[in-house]
């Protein structure tokens, strides 16, 4: 019997978790983090599931919310295989890094103010540490390039296509054999747009028996790229011109290497007004070196700056900052400039206290260049509120906001139906990674423009394949 259970993302967009069974072999596709709306919570309780008995874990990625409950999953009792592309290995071990340090800083802070209540007992160990991120890393890893193939048992095997949404990430093709025929599932992973700024495409398959396909944006067509880029350098060079700052709250992958770039070409240009552009990221400075380091899933025109010994996401006027200190003196900076920093949605990171120090000036620009999830600060800046906390100060929303979509690392709905529309033999069709609603226009749009009867997977309901 085949099986697959979602213990995440089912009808939301954090949290992926899929529990594939195929006979006596258990396969989890993803352990990622729950976010934003009070998520957050969910991420301490215990798995619906044994994490001992679990033979492999497969990672479409190396975002959060697809690797960031990996640590508590291992402290918990998985010992089996992990299963990843190189890239996404290199970056799942800065990301946990990461993740670890913020829940120690965020214990610290909670434990602190509950001390001063009295209630210092009730709080919560952080979810993981360094040394369980460390013990992550030294279980069995097999890496895998795009469509090499790992034998999992006799008759199935896993591999992996070009997911175009991040570097390394990847769909997943589960090949075995079901009363010797052969069958393919295929977990779609975060899938990108075709025409991307800095990586390739998605690939395509031929065949799928069962596909799970993320549905993020499976309700809406994104803007051009080209539209996109022209007025992400419209804002900024305005905002310049008329003396203000730019801040753009920025995913440490992907997003902004692709700001970088587009920074970096309007440097080459002439298109960019003198100014200090600040990557004020740790994290991103690190991914950033990686990008470099893997130039073979770079698009062609990047890949071969890499080779030519160029380093495309780096220019006169950048200033990485590392230390605390370097941060926090950017507060000084009286003159324009551009500031990226994290966190993308403005939950945390280094962005809060630029927002506290700039936000509230009418010259300044906030661009958002990524998707909000309801419940974050960023969401609520976006939708319009005038009034926002930051450290328990209320800060006035000032300054000129901006959201350019078109950057999305998502397929839209007809991107998502294109990369469908080639696979044959699909029977069993079932849609993770998106809001209830999105997910319900998605099915409509399938059912119209390719006749396919869609499944909207629900958490902890297994489907039989």
């Amino acid at each position: 019997m085949v099986t697959v259970t979602s213990y995440g993302a089912a009808q939301t967009v954090t949290g992926s978790c899929h529990l594939l069974k195929i006979g006596s072999i258990k396969i989890l596709i993803d352990c990622g983090m729950f976010q934003g709306n009070g998520g957050e919570d969910r991420n301490y309780g215990p798995f619906d599931f044994d994490p001992s008995k679990v033979n492999y874990l497969i990672l479409t990625h190396a975002h959060l919310d697809h690797i960031g409950r990996v640590p508590k999953l291992v402290k918990d009792g998985f010992n089996g295989t992990i299963i990843a592309t190189n890239a996404t290995l290199d970056i799942a071990k800065i990301m946990l890094l990461d993740s670890a340090s913020i829940l120690q800083e965020e214990y610290k802070t909670i434990r602190r103010k509950a001390r001063r209540r009295g209630e210092e007992k009730s709080i919560l160990e952080p979810l993981y540490t360094k040394e369980d991120v460390k013990e992550v890393f030294a279980k069995t890893w097999c890496t895998l390039e795009y469509f090499e193939e790992h034998k999992l048992k006799e008759h199935v095997r896993v591999s992996f296509g070009n997911a175009g949404h991040i570097m390394g990430s990847a769909f997943v093709m589960i090949d075995y054999q079901e009363e010797n025929q052969h069958k393919r599932i295929v977990f779609s992973g975060d899938l990108g747009s075709p025409e991307r700024l800095i990586i390739d495409g998605p690939d395509n398959i031929g065949e799928a028996d069962s596909l799970f396909i993320e549905s993020t944006y499976g309700d809406r067509k994104h803007k051009p790229l080209e539209e996109s880029i022209a007025e992400f350098k419209e804002v900024v060079a305005s905002t310049l011109k008329h003396n203000g700052s730019v801040l753009i709250p920025s995913f440490a992958l992907e997003r902004t290497q692709e700001i970088l770039w587009l920074l970096h070409g309007m440097h080459d240009n002439g298109e960019l007004p003198k100014c200090r552009i600040f990557l004020d990221s740790p994290l991103a400075i690190k991914a950033t070196k990686l990008y470099n380091r893997y130039p073979i899933h770079l698009s062609d025109e990047l890949e071969y700056s890499t080779g030519s010994g160029k380093d495309p996401f780096s220019f006169a006027w950048l200033e990485p900052s590392t230390t605390r200190e370097q941060s926090m003196s950017i507060n000084r900076v009286k003159e324009k400039c551009i500031i990226i920093a994290g966190s993308g949605m403005c939950n945390g990171g280094r962005i809060m206290h630029h927002l506290k120090h700039r936000l509230w000036n009418k010259k300044n620009a906030i661009v958002f260049v990524g998707y909000q999830v309801p419940g974050t600060l960023g969401r609520s800046i976006v939708d319009g509120d005038k009034m926002i906390k930051i450290y328990g100060e209320d800060i006035a929303v000032k300054a000129k906001i901006y959201t350019i979509n078109g950057f999305s690392a998502h397929a839209d709905q007809s991107e998502l139906i294109g990369w469908m529309r080639p696979i044959e033999g699909i029977k069993h069709l079932c849609l993770i990674h998106g809001e209830t609603e999105k997910m319900e226009v998605f099915a409509d749009a399938i059912k119209r423009d390719l006749g396919h009867e869609s499944h909207i997977m629900a958490y902890g309901v297994s489907v039989k394949l």
